[in-house]
């Protein structure tokens, strides 16, 4: 690569992180078109993206860990639903058609973030709620369907996580966006990278600019999710789901 091209993967990359540590999710949406762009083909960025997404979570923790946020049995929760689900999105992405998947994903997306514009009250304030068996039944459940998708597609399925923490057991944006990147950007992506580039080519020389940029973006807009509270995030949420959700519908009625 030249000079110039890991100039722009940083810049890219630092970009969509920013982003995505503010929402809760989305880098994808810069960062694998931009990979294919520049030549890869789909299943060399898809796997290229997802092992530099894990800097994100790395960046992310880092800042989330020292606000005293998390709690371990709450997180450790999530990690045992949505793993085994990763695993299983990542056996079956590369013979899976992407097309209908883009396209069902990028609807759900645009639902997500029109839900959360027209409900002002959303995610502002945090209480505890289905924290009782069946309860914790059914929000694994759905953590395990995520996790299929976080392992099958390319971008978007971290604001699902957000979304669901929220809208079930009752956290508050900023609290479901820290549980988003510790969780889904390092364990859940990291898993999924650990597959992908088991089962093909990784562009390992494409990768210092991507995880740079993911490292630093991903610090940067946690520090500022937690400098400005809820109502930030809750914004940057609705600009990413609804850019997000667009965009793959778009890309699907173009293929």
């Amino acid at each position: 690569m030249s000079a110039t091209d890991m100039l722009i993967l940083f810049i890219i990359s630092l970009i969509a992180n920013l982003l995505s540590a503010l929402a809760g999710g989305g880098a994808g949406l810069l960062q694998l078109p931009a990979l294919l762009l520049l030549g890869l083909p789909f299943s060399t960025a898809l796997a290229t993206h997802k092992i530099a997404s894990v800097a994100l979570g790395v960046g992310a923790s880092a800042r989330h860990w020292q606000s005293g946020r998390l709690n371990l049995r709450f997180a450790t929760l999530i990690l045992a639903a949505g793993l085994p689900g990763v695993w299983l999105g990542t056996q079956i992405i590369l013979d899976m058609p992407e097309v209908w998947a883009k396209l069902a994903l990028g609807v759900l997306t645009l639902a997500m973030g029109g839900y959360s514009v027209f409900k002002p009250e959303l995610g502002q304030q945090s209480q505890r709620i289905h924290r009782d068996l069946q309860g914790l039944f059914i929000g694994c459940a759905v953590l395990f369907i995520i996790g299929v998708l976080n392992g099958s597609l390319t971008s978007g399925t971290g604001l699902f996580v957000t979304v669901w923490l929220i809208r079930w057991f009752g956290l508050d944006f900023t609290r479901a966006v820290s549980y988003t990147l510790i969780l889904v950007g390092l364990f859940w992506n990291g898993l999924g990278a650990i597959f992908l580039a088991q089962q093909t080519t990784v562009a390992w020389t494409w990768l210092p600019p991507l995880l740079l940029g993911s490292l630093v973006g991903g610090y940067a807009g946690a520090h500022w999710a937690l400098l400005k509270g809820n109502k930030l995030v809750k914004r940057s949420f609705e600009v990413i789901t609804i850019a997000v959700g667009s965009h793959l519908i778009i890309s699907a009625l173009a293929s």
